[in-house]
């Protein structure tokens, strides 16, 4: 009896799909009446239920810490930040998305208003931008910030109701801290939201990109790329050319995928 060899028998490699995490806030209903927005905290819950839909495709996991209206306030927000940075590890994909009001104090430093925030007292009540880019910055894995803040309203006086945050985006995408980051206007526009959307602008088009409209390829997957292009393309067409979204990736990160079609 003779034995033939065939070669070595091929397995299949092992690829290990990473982990996504995102901490997810909105806030449409202000303790301060005076800030409220109409879709912010549904603009955060639509997102969250997309990223909860990738689970089993891209991710092997998805967790989502949401936070709306008045279970978004200033320690809860904190806590979720802390979560974020303790559960993601090299493997995995991090998420911030928040939306609401953004403010810039008079030295110009940004401020998010949670729920309970008084633009008065910011340093007290604000979540400052500082504590979002360290926390995003010292991820082990990769990072992502989507950003729906600078909407129109009163909030610090009609001569500072526009906030400008792009100080804030290139210190995040800077190559030191390597954080993607989607923002849903330029530093001086208003961002949008309208009852015939649903939603934010921004949001809309973020859902609807993430959800599949952004794979321009048909390969099945959206990576940051695409979704900067829809992004770009969906907000200019529904806002009439009035709100310009921008995306800022550090040139030391290559495209990735963030999502696939589902």
């Amino acid at each position: 009896m003779s034995l033939v060899w065939d070669g070595a028998r091929k397995h299949e490699e092992f690829v290990a799909k990473p982990k996504l995490y995102a901490v997810v806030v909105g806030v449409s209903h202000y303790a301060k009446k005076e800030l409220s927005l109409k879709f912010a905290a549904k603009d955060a819950s639509d997102f969250a239920k997309a990223l909860a839909n990738q689970n089993g495709g891209l991710y092997r996991d998805v967790s989502v810490r949401l936070l709306t209206d008045t279970s978004a306030t200033r320690d809860e927000i904190m806590d979720a930040l802390e979560w974020l940075q303790k559960e993601t590890t090299s493997r995995d994909v991090a998420m911030v998305f928040i939306a609401g009001h953004g403010v810039n104090d008079p030295t110009g430093i940004y401020y998010y208003l949670p729920h309970n925030a008084d633009p008065d007292r910011l340093k007290r009540t604000g979540v400052v931008f500082s504590d979002i880019r360290n926390t995003l910055s010292a991820l082990a894995g990769k990072a992502v910030l989507f950003v729906d803040t600078c909407h129109s309203g009163n909030v610090m006086g009609s001569r500072r109701a526009m906030t400008d945050i792009n100080t804030m985006i290139n210190e995040l995408s800077s190559a030191e801290n390597g954080v993607v980051v989607f923002a849903s206007s330029t530093g001086r526009q208003y961002s949008l939201e309208d009852e015939k959307w649903g939603n934010g602008a921004f949001t809309k088009a973020l859902v609807e990109g993430i959800s599949g409209k952004a794979d321009m390829l048909g390969s099945g997957k959206i990576t940051i790329n695409m979704l900067d292009l829809y992004l770009s393309e969906k907000v200019k067409e529904i806002t009439g050319g009035r709100q310009t979204p921008t995306t800022t990736k550090p040139q030391t990160i290559p495209d990735f995928p963030v999502a696939v079609r589902r």
